[in-house]
Protein backbone atom coordinates (compact mmCIF):
# COMPACT_ATOMS: atom_id res chain seq x y z
CA UNK A 1 0.00 0.00 0.00
CA UNK A 2 1.15 3.20 -0.77
CA UNK A 3 1.62 6.49 1.78
CA UNK A 4 0.69 9.52 1.53
CA UNK A 5 3.65 11.80 -0.29
CA UNK A 6 3.65 15.75 0.62
CA UNK A 7 6.07 16.49 -1.47
CA UNK A 8 9.13 19.50 -1.66
CA UNK A 9 8.50 22.45 -3.77
CA UNK A 10 11.33 20.90 -6.82
CA UNK A 11 9.11 17.68 -6.41
CA UNK A 12 5.71 19.46 -6.94
CA UNK A 13 7.48 21.86 -9.79
CA UNK A 14 8.73 18.39 -11.64
CA UNK A 15 5.66 16.82 -11.00
CA UNK A 16 3.54 19.79 -12.83
CA UNK A 17 6.08 20.16 -15.73
CA UNK A 18 5.59 15.85 -16.29
CA UNK A 19 1.65 16.44 -15.71
CA UNK A 20 1.58 19.49 -17.89
CA UNK A 21 3.68 17.73 -20.68
CA UNK A 22 1.44 14.47 -20.51
CA UNK A 23 -1.33 16.84 -21.06
CA UNK A 24 0.14 18.38 -24.81
CA UNK A 25 0.02 14.03 -25.37
CA UNK A 26 -4.47 13.89 -25.06
CA UNK A 27 -6.20 12.67 -28.24
CA UNK A 28 -9.18 14.68 -27.90
CA UNK A 29 -10.84 15.77 -31.25
CA UNK A 30 -14.51 15.86 -29.88
CA UNK A 31 -14.85 17.75 -26.35
CA UNK A 32 -11.33 19.37 -26.84
CA UNK A 33 -10.76 18.84 -23.29
CA UNK A 34 -7.08 17.83 -23.07
CA UNK A 35 -6.22 16.20 -19.63
CA UNK A 36 -2.79 15.29 -18.82
CA UNK A 37 -1.63 13.08 -15.37
CA UNK A 38 1.55 12.22 -14.02
CA UNK A 39 1.83 9.05 -11.16
CA UNK A 40 4.58 8.66 -9.15
CA UNK A 41 5.26 5.43 -8.27
CA UNK A 42 7.02 3.85 -4.70
CA UNK A 43 10.46 3.83 -6.52
CA UNK A 44 10.15 7.26 -7.76
CA UNK A 45 9.34 6.60 -11.41
CA UNK A 46 6.72 9.39 -13.39
CA UNK A 47 4.11 7.49 -15.94
CA UNK A 48 2.16 9.57 -17.49
CA UNK A 49 -0.71 9.31 -18.99
CA UNK A 50 -3.21 11.74 -20.97
CA UNK A 51 -7.21 11.34 -22.33
CA UNK A 52 -7.77 9.45 -25.45
CA UNK A 53 -11.03 10.04 -27.01
CA UNK A 54 -13.30 7.58 -29.14
CA UNK A 55 -15.96 8.42 -31.52
CA UNK A 56 -17.71 5.86 -29.75
CA UNK A 57 -18.06 8.18 -26.35
CA UNK A 58 -18.37 4.79 -24.14
CA UNK A 59 -15.00 4.15 -25.26
CA UNK A 60 -12.71 6.93 -23.84
CA UNK A 61 -10.38 7.16 -21.41
CA UNK A 62 -9.07 9.18 -18.58
CA UNK A 63 -5.61 10.73 -18.20
CA UNK A 64 -5.86 8.97 -14.30
CA UNK A 65 -6.95 5.76 -16.06
CA UNK A 66 -4.17 5.98 -18.90
CA UNK A 67 -1.38 6.71 -16.18
CA UNK A 68 -2.44 3.49 -13.76
CA UNK A 69 -3.03 1.51 -16.90
CA UNK A 70 0.44 2.07 -17.66
CA UNK A 71 2.33 1.86 -14.47
CA UNK A 72 0.57 -1.43 -13.32
CA UNK A 73 1.19 -3.54 -16.62
CA UNK A 74 4.71 -2.32 -16.58
CA UNK A 75 5.06 -4.05 -12.97
CA UNK A 76 4.09 -1.17 -10.39
CA UNK A 77 1.53 -1.31 -7.97
CA UNK A 78 2.53 1.22 -5.20
CA UNK A 79 2.24 4.93 -5.87
CA UNK A 80 2.54 8.04 -4.09
CA UNK A 81 1.07 11.15 -5.63
CA UNK A 82 -0.49 12.07 -8.81
CA UNK A 83 -0.53 14.94 -10.89
CA UNK A 84 -3.92 16.23 -12.78
CA UNK A 85 -3.70 18.67 -15.53
CA UNK A 86 -6.72 19.98 -17.84
CA UNK A 87 -7.30 22.59 -20.85
CA UNK A 88 -9.93 24.02 -18.44
CA UNK A 89 -8.10 26.69 -17.73
CA UNK A 90 -8.27 25.86 -13.62
CA UNK A 91 -7.41 22.96 -11.37
CA UNK A 92 -9.30 19.91 -12.17
CA UNK A 93 -10.24 16.91 -10.41
CA UNK A 94 -10.41 13.08 -11.09
CA UNK A 95 -13.40 12.06 -12.25
CA UNK A 96 -15.59 9.16 -10.36
CA UNK A 97 -14.21 6.54 -11.98
CA UNK A 98 -11.01 7.79 -12.10
CA UNK A 99 -11.00 8.01 -8.57
CA UNK A 100 -12.07 4.11 -8.08
CA UNK A 101 -9.40 3.41 -10.03
CA UNK A 102 -6.44 5.52 -8.04
CA UNK A 103 -8.44 3.56 -4.63
CA UNK A 104 -7.57 0.27 -6.21
CA UNK A 105 -3.59 0.83 -5.94
CA UNK A 106 -3.15 4.06 -3.80
CA UNK A 107 -5.84 4.56 -1.45
CA UNK A 108 -3.95 7.05 0.58
CA UNK A 109 -2.81 8.90 -2.55
CA UNK A 110 -2.27 13.01 -2.76
CA UNK A 111 -3.57 14.60 -5.60
CA UNK A 112 -1.95 17.76 -7.20
CA UNK A 113 -4.19 19.53 -9.31
CA UNK A 114 -2.20 21.88 -11.30
CA UNK A 115 -3.39 24.84 -13.50
CA UNK A 116 -1.76 26.32 -16.15
CA UNK A 117 1.02 28.46 -14.13
CA UNK A 118 1.81 25.78 -12.12
CA UNK A 119 0.15 26.45 -8.85
CA UNK A 120 -2.22 23.49 -7.20
CA UNK A 121 -4.69 22.39 -5.24
CA UNK A 122 -3.57 19.41 -3.26
CA UNK A 123 -6.51 16.90 -1.90
CA UNK A 124 -6.15 13.64 -0.64
CA UNK A 125 -8.36 10.95 -2.18
CA UNK A 126 -9.72 9.71 0.67
CA UNK A 127 -11.45 12.96 0.96
CA UNK A 128 -12.76 12.77 -2.49
CA UNK A 129 -13.80 9.15 -1.58
CA UNK A 130 -14.70 8.75 1.69
CA UNK A 131 -16.63 5.69 2.49
CA UNK A 132 -14.79 3.90 -0.48
CA UNK A 133 -14.91 0.38 -1.50
CA UNK A 134 -12.16 -1.32 -1.75
CA UNK A 135 -10.68 -5.06 -2.53
CA UNK A 136 -10.69 -5.10 1.20
CA UNK A 137 -14.22 -5.37 0.72
CA UNK A 138 -13.97 -8.68 -1.42
CA UNK A 139 -13.06 -10.42 1.73
CA UNK A 140 -16.24 -10.50 3.74
CA UNK A 141 -17.82 -13.54 4.14
CA UNK A 142 -20.60 -14.48 1.57
CA UNK A 143 -23.43 -16.80 2.08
Amino acid sequence: MSAPAILTSGEIKALSAKTLEARSLSYSPYSKFRVGAALITLDGTYVQGANVENASYGACICAEQTAIVKAVTAGHRHFTAIGVASSAGTYTSPCGICRQVLREFAPNILIYMFAEDGTFVMEPLTAMLPRSFGPEDLDVIRE
